[in-house]
Parts: C-alpha cells; sequence; structure tokens
C-alpha cells in the first residue's frame, strides 16, 4: 500500500483556520501543476462507554476514537491513543457497539475534499468540519506517495517533497503551516510496510493536536 503523510495545518498565534486559507492551499497545488480528480471523505467519531455503573468505569476505556477511511469502505479503525492500541473491525462494529448499548459517540468529525496528482504523489486537500455544523474547525492535506509501501525508506523522498511543497506555500504569506507529525508507530505494533491502521494512527494523532491548539488559543477565564 502506498505511504502517507497525513498534515494538519497549524495557525499562527493568534490567528484561526478559515475558508480563505483553504482556498489559497487548493490554488497552490494546482499552481504546482497538481491535476484536479474527485472528491475524497474520511470521518472519525468520538466514542464515550454507556456505563450503566460507574463501578465497571475503570474495565472500559474512557474513550476511544473510531475512524472510516474512504479507501477501506468495509473497515472501521479503533484508536486507544492513551493506551497505544489500534483495532481493524469491520465496518458493522458501529452499528453492533450501537445495539449493544456498550458505546455510544459524542461527536464526529468529517475531512473532505479535493484529490490532486503530481506525477508519482497523490495530495488530498481538505476541510475539517463537525457532521452537526459546516463551521470549518481546521485543514488537512494527505500526501500520498504511490511507489513506496516502505515507512524507511520514503522519509527522503517525501522529506524533499515536503520541503518543496512548504516553499512553494510560503510564497502566499499565508498565517500559518502544515505540520507533520510522526506517530512511534511501533507503540501500536504496526510495522515498516504501510497499512490503513498506520493512516488512522496519523488521524487520531492530528486532531489531538488539534483540540490541544484550539485550547491553548482559548482565552483563559477567571
Amino acid at each position: 500500500m502506498p505511504i502517507k503523510w497525513v498534515l494538519h495545518w497549524q495557525p499562527n498565534a493568534g490567528t484561526t483556520v478559515n475558508t480563505q486559507i483553504l482556498a489559497e492551499v487548493s490554488q497552490c497545488v494546482e499552481s504546482i501543476n497538481g491535476v484536479k480528480g474527485g472528491r475524497w471523505k474520511n470521518t472519525l467519531s468520538f466514542y464515550k462507554p454507556m456505563l450503566r455503573e460507574q463501578a465497571n468505569a475503570l474495565e472500559f476505556p474512557r474513550d476511544f476514537l473510531g475512524i472510516s477511511l474512504q479507501e477501506q469502505p468495509n473497515k472501521h479503525y479503533m484508536v486507544i491513543r492513551g493506551q497505544r492500541l489500534i483495532v481493524e473491525a469491520e465496518s458493522s462494529i458501529q452499528t453492533i457497539m450501537e445495539k449493544l448499548q456498550s458505546y455510544k459517540t459524542r461527536g464526529a468529525l468529517n475531512f473532505e475534499g479535493f484529490q490532486y496528482q503530481l506525477g508519482d504523489f497523490q495530495l488530498r486537500v481538505g476541510k475539517v468540519i463537525s457532521i452537526h455544523s459546516e463551521n470549518l474547525r481546521g485543514i488537512v492535506m494527505e500526501m500520498e506517495y504511490l511507489p513506496i509501501s516502505s515507512w524507511e525508506t520514503s522519509h527522503q523522498i517525501m522529506g524533499e517533497f515536503f520541503d518543496i511543497w512548504q516553499e512553494a506555500l510560503g510564497k502566499r504569506s499565508l498565517p500559518g503551516h502544515f505540520a507533520h507529525i510522526e506517530p512511534n508507530f511501533s507503540e501500536y505494533g504496526l510495522s515498516d510496510q504501510y497499512t490503513s491502521q498506520h493512516t488512522a494512527v496519523q488521524y487520531a494523532s492530528i486532531v489531538a493536536q488539534m483540540i490541544a491548539t484550539a485550547q491553548s488559543s482559548q482565552p483563559v477565564r477567571n
């Protein structure tokens, strides 16, 4: 499976994301000869346990993330970041959990936009929005290199392309930059050969970072 970096937009201090930045990013991809293709969409859900007795609280993970990826429509990925666990399940697990009343969703985010082809690279630029609102929560970009599936082997060429991309985007003087957070995949028991589980772990990491950034930018109340 092709290697993929999942990047998120890190706003400068005192600034927030907006649709103008998203438009500029998309225009920048086209300016470096990215050929626009179809739409893409991934969904991340926040789950919490439905505890009948408080005594059971320690037996269940307090909460975890469920991730549905367009590239694997029949799968659902569950990530418990605190325990560094990832589980790949059939997509029907969502219905099963609902019927068993074991966990319920307490919100979900959609990542959606357009994909672009640049030779052996594929870029997906998208907005992050709540499923119940069109308010922009963030901007993400998937950077995929089709010929290589080894995480280590791909580092140099992915890093070089990322530098070229940052340089092209830098000319637009936008209030922020794309950040690449590299999770320690071995902590999750994942090997060097890239899989959709690696993608799910990356999404879990960037959402945690986006939440931390949003919380740190909120004014402190006395």
